[in-house]
């Protein structure tokens, strides 16, 4: 019998902290609500050289999200912005352990440290 399919929602927190821009994503980073994503964060890139994902709240994340999350920092290199990733939990640090693209993004803390940005 399949499960009942989850509601996805996706929702951010933008934060300006000096020089740099943190968006706080709670939720699930999946099929459907993933362009909301890239269009925001996309569109605050002129505004700063550094922005930092933070995916403390972040439950889950599918293949579209992940794709998501590359087409952002393929965007943020572009423009010259530096983007960063913090307090990744396990299964979104899992999936992109399988997808070999831990080493690809600037992980700048962990699930639960204390991390001041």
């Amino acid at each position: 019998m399949p499960d009942k399919p989850a509601e996805h929602s996706l929702t951010l927190d933008i934060c300006r902290k000096d020089e740099m821009i943190v968006v706080r994503c709670h939720g699930h980073l999946v099929a459907g609500v993933c362009d909301p994503l890239y269009a925001r964060v996309h569109q605050l890139m002129p505004e700063t050289k550094h922005i930092v994902l933070d995916l403390t709240d972040l439950a889950y994340m599918d293949s579209m999200g992940l794709g998501t999350m590359v087409r952002l920092l393929v965007s943020a290199k572009s423009a010259g912005v530096k983007l960063e990733l913090v307090n990744l939990g396990k299964r979104v640090r899992e999936l992109l352990g399988l997808t070999n693209l831990l080493g690809v993004f600037s992980i700048i803390g962990e699930q639960g440290a204390c991390v001041r940005y």
